[in-house]
């Protein structure tokens, strides 16, 4: 005969997560899909030193922030001009969505700093990292 489960009690993270959500009004549905993230974290049994760094990784992850440098691989970036989604050549970064490029991900700005900047004349232009080409 199976065994009954038994409720294991709330970490402190997830009641606290609970509480501060409470707090600020949320919806109920969201508080239980949000605590059960929280207790999928907590279940990592992480240390304070090693949360830190997972909670970093996790919060790019879910804005589809890279954890890493943009490279010029063209496998990260996506030709919206041969979608024919625009008139002249154009790139869409795989990695950061916000990352366009006008030479194929050599280089590349994001429009959160052109919205800032107010026009693409003043918009900072990053440099990608190169990638060594494989030799044929």
């Amino acid at each position: 005969m199976p065994q009954p489960k038994t409720q294991r009690p709330e970490s402190n993270l997830v009641a606290h997560a609970r509480r501060e959500l409470r707090i600020i009004g949320e919806d109920p549905d969201v508080v239980h899909g949000l605590c059960k993230v929280v207790q999928a974290f907590a279940d990592m049994g992480h240390s304070g030193g090693s949360a830190h760094f997972a909670a970093l990784y996790l919060d790019k992850l879910l804005r589809y922030q890279p954890l890493s440098e943009l490279t010029d691989d063209p496998t990260e970036w996506i030709d919206r001009h041969a979608e024919g989604l625009f008139p002249t050549p154009f790139w869409q970064s795989k990695r950061n969505p916000e990352a366009m490029s006008t030479d194929g991900g050599k280089t590349y700005y994001l429009i959160s700093e052109q919205e800032a900047a107010g026009d693409i004349a003043t918009t900072p232009v990053h440099q990608s990292k190169a990638v060594p080409q494989e030799a044929p």
